[in-house]
Order: structure tokens, then C-alpha cells, then sequence
């Protein structure tokens, strides 16, 4: 860190992750308030800075070292903070010392007790979140996802499955090396069996048979009549593999959400603007499958859409630290199943920096509709789109194609010799798998313009796609 840094930093004065020492001679409570700091979201502590900003150093010798790495055996769990030293023009130095957040040892004491920040004020953290905390840190370390999936074996998983989401990260180029086509290798390097033996997020990721061992593998999904729970329109209860539960929500939106469609200047076909930027709702029903509490057996992730607005609920608390208002802001990635989210990772369909919610609230911004609102109740967290939905059909009615020059390189694409999905979306020059898939590959298929080489297996990793006849025809009737 340079001078001129360090003044930016204590620029804006102590903080929830800011504490200024004069000197060492201050050690002991310097080290509680790193307790605060890996209890909360991580800080800095510098020694050698008065509280209101000003710089005058301090003399640092071996002895002080010594001294500062001794303070350190009072963490339990141990904690080792990054130690940097900053020279003054006197000849004097400042000492950084900063900590990152921990959520897999929280939490944190301090010569046996708990510190926490609040502001910037460090205090004694209450007996009553103390032991809420050790309890969270048993379970992280023996979580649900984590433990042996008793009376599960190969044969109850999804292959297909499986190596669908294989290929997806291999495409995504998360996955680089190749493991083969052995299930239960595969399996291994995705780190859902350990030691031959199957754990329970195979099977929330893989899973064939969910009664009644795993009734938490559940989405309820219902278009109610009006801005109250009175009266369906629609409703759907469906078990299955994660990845499918996550289709079968999308679908429902599709069918169940408005899409406005309008012609652009200078373009030919017409542009569709859904209600909801699809990625925006997909990163939120991803953030409920991968977050949600699994241990809860009666839980499930619920979709519900009104006249005003569509709510997404998933079972169990937000982690420490992270707060329904961090969620718009820079925060932590802390994911309470961390096997289940490493795969979603994988397929390509989340970061792991924390930026989802940050990316949705841009993409509704974009989209000039107001951020989702995001809330923690009774032990679940919702979050709510407030769109008008009003006039929706419960069933969208068949509308044959626009041949459009998408269609077109499609239709042609496919015309010779079947052609695989990301064939097709070459040709065509989109890059977007969802988009492709609702926009082009299944209106295709509804049509009957476009048929699978492999109907009675939708989901197969070979299924390749042919144009019909009746393909033939629509792309003969632009030619002429």
C-alpha cells in the first residue's frame, strides 16, 4: 500500500471495516476489533494512526513484531491477519493489519471472547448470537448437502443428466480436463461422491427418484387471480433434479408473463422485450435452489406470479454478515451449499463473486422496470418483481414463425444432415443458449419446422435436430 493510499483510506475515518490505533500500546483492543472484523465482513486495523485521521507513526522494531505475532495465538479459531508496513517521511511506520470474512470458522473469539462491529464501534457480541453462530459453524463443516445419501446408488441418478451438465461446463470452460464417460469418475471430479460413497447433493443435482427420502427436491408454482392468494389460474407442484426444476420454473414464466414485441428501426424481425430481463429472474430462481435450507424436508422454492408483481421463495436465512439490503450493494458470496453451487458454477450458470443480485438489479434497471425487493421472513427469503401482469393468457396460444434471416440460417442449417443445438445457434449468430431455446429452437419445434433425432429422449446429450418438410417449405417461400 502506498502513502498515497493509505490516505484515501483513512480519508472517509473509522468505519465497519476501518479502525485507527495511535500505537501499538493499544495491541489488546486491536485484537478485539480484528475478532469484529472476522465476525463481520473482513477490515483493516492500522497502528501508528490517530482516531481522527492523523498520521504520526510509530517506531517498529523486532520487539514489536514479536509482540504483534504473539496476539495473534489469542484467535481461536486461529487467524493469521496480513501484516503491512507503510513508512512515513519521518521515518516512522504505519502498520496495516487486515483480515478477510470467514464463514466457514465462525464464529471468531478473542482471548475466549466474541467481538463484533457495529459502525464503528467494536463490542462484545451477545451470548444469544454467539451460540446462533457456533451452531451455523457445526453445521457447515456436517451440512446437510455434505453427508451420505443412505440407500442411493448410481442407478437412482440421472445419466443423461449428468453428462448434460458436463458438457455444459466443458462449453462454459470451466471444466477443462477431460474425465471421461465413467458416471461414477464424473461424479467424483464434481464433488458429489467422496470415497464410492454418494452424497446427498448428487442427488438434489442428479436424482431420479425423490419420494419420500427427498421431499425438500420440490417447486410449487401458481398464477393466482388478482394481488391475493384467493383464486388459481395455474398451478404446478414438481420434484426433480435441480437444473430441470430450474427449466420447469422458466417455462412457467414464459408462459405466464407478458412479452412485448415491437419493430426497431433498421432491423427486420421483431424484437421481444420480455416483462422480466430473463436473465434477472434466472439468477434469482438459481439463487433459491443453490441457497436454500435443504435440511427443512417440508421446504420448497415457490414462484408465485400476481396481477402486480411475481415473488420467489426459498427455505432458510440469509448467511451472517449478509443482510437483504448488502444484496444490492458489493457483498461476500457465502453459499450455504457450497457442492450444489460449485456445479451450478460449472454448468455456466453463476459466479462466485458475490455479483448476482448486483447484475440483476442493473439488467432490471436496464429494462426500465424497478429493482427486485428482497426480504427476510419467518425463516425464508423472497424476493419480489413488482410488474404489472395483469391480461396474461393461462396457456400462450400457437403462432406459427417469422421466417426471419435467424430462422432462415437455422432451417438451412439443419436442411442436409441433422445438426446439434449449438450448431444451430452458430449458424444463426446467437450466443444466448435460454434466448435460443424460447425464441427460435422450441417455436420451431411447435411448428413442427424443426424435429428431434431423438424424441422419446428430449434431453439427451446426442440429440441432434432436422428441418421438416414443412421447414422446407417456409425457407422455400423466402427464397423466391
Amino acid at each position: 500500500m502506498s502513502l498515497a493510499d493509505l490516505e484515501r483510506l483513512i480519508a472517509s475515518g473509522e468505519s465497519e471495516t476501518l479502525e485507527l490505533k495511535k500505537s501499538t500500546a493499544e495491541l489488546r483492543s486491536g485484537m478485539q476489533t480484528l475478532c469484529g472484523f472476522l465476525n463481520g465482513v473482513g477490515g483493516r486495523l492500522l497502528f501508528g494512526v490517530k482516531p481522527n485521521g492523523s498520521l504520526v507513526g510509530q517506531e517498529v522494531s523486532d520487539q514489536t513484531l514479536r509482540d504483534i505475532a504473539g496476539a495473534f495465538d489469542g484467535f481461536e479459531p486461529p487467524a493469521r491477519p496480513t501484516l503491512e508496513r507503510i513508512p512515513l517521511e519521518s521515518g516512522r511506520e504505519v502498520i496495516a493489519l487486515r483480515v478477510e470474512a470467514a464463514t466457514d470458522a465462525l464464529p471468531f473469539t478473542y482471548e475466549g471472547r466474541p467481538y463484533e462491529r457495529v459502525s464503528s464501534t467494536t463490542k462484545r457480541m451477545p451470548q444469544e448470537k454467539y451460540e446462533a453462530l457456533l451452531f451455523e459453524r457445526s453445521h457447515s463443516r456436517r451440512r446437510w448437502e455434505n453427508q451420505e445419501a443412505e440407500g442411493t446408488a448410481l442407478r437412482d441418478l440421472d445419466r443423461e443428466e449428468v453428462f448434460r451438465i458436463l458438457d455444459a461446463a466443458h462449453a462454459a470452460g470451466r471444466l477443462v480436463e477431460s474425465v471421461g464417460r465413467d458416471l461414477g469418475r464424473v461424479l467424483d471430479r464434481l464433488g458429489v461422491r467422496r470415497t464410492g460413497t454418494l452424497l446427498r447433493a448428487a442427488v438434489v443435482l442428479f436424482g431420479k427418484r425423490f419420494l419420500p427420502d427427498f421431499p425438500q427436491c420440490e417447486l410449487r408454482m401458481a398464477r393466482f387471480r388478482g394481488t391475493e392468494k384467493d383464486e388459481f389460474l395455474d398451478q404446478r407442484q414438481v420434484r426433480g433434479p435441480a437444473f430441470r426444476l430450474l427449466e420447469e420454473a422458466m417455462l412457467f414464466c414464459q408462459r405466464h408473463l407478458p412479452v412485448a414485441g415491437r419493430i426497431e428501426p433498421g432491423r427486420l424481425e421483431r424484437v421481444d422485450r420480455p416483462l422480466i430481463p430473463p436473465d434477472a429472474l434466472r439468477e434469482i430462481l438459481v439463487n433459491a435452489l443453490i441457497h436454500r435450507d435443504y435440511a427443512e424436508a417440508g421446504g420448497a422454492v415457490s414462484l408465485a406470479i400476481f396481477d402486480d408483481r411475481v415473488e420467489i421463495w426459498s427455505a432458510g436465512r440469509l448467511p451472517p454478515g449478509i443482510t437483504p439490503e448488502a444484496l444490492t450493494q458489493e457483498h461476500v458470496s457465502r453459499p450455504r451449499n457450497p457442492l450444489i453451487a460449485e456445479v451450478f458454477y460449472r454448468a455456466g450458470l453463476i459466479e462466485k463473486w458475490g455479483r448476482g443480485t448486483n447484475r440483476v438489479v442493473a439488467h432490471c434497471l436496464a429494462a426500465k422496470i424497478p429493482a427486485p425487493e428482497f426480504r427476510e421472513i419467518a425463516g425464508a427469503v423472497e424476493v419480489t418483481f413488482r410488474v404489472p401482469v395483469t391480461g396474461t393468457p393461462q396457456v400462450t396460444p400457437h403462432v406459427a414463425p417469422h421466417v426471419t434471416p435467424q430462422v432462415a440460417a437455422i432451417l438451412r442449417a439443419a436442411l442436409e444432415e441433422p445438426v446439434a443445438r449449438d450448431g444451430l445457434m452458430a449458424a444463426a449468430g446467437i450466443g444466448d443458449r435460454w434466448h435460443f431455446l424460447k425464441s427460435y429452437l422450441e417455436p420451431l419445434m411447435t411448428a413442427e419446422w424443426l424435429v428431434r433425432t431423438i424424441p422419446d429422449k428430449p434431453r439427451s446429450r446426442l440429440q441432434k435436430y432436422r428441418t421438416t418438410e414443412a421447414g422446407r417449405i417456409a425457407l422455400a417461400s423466402v427464397r423466391q
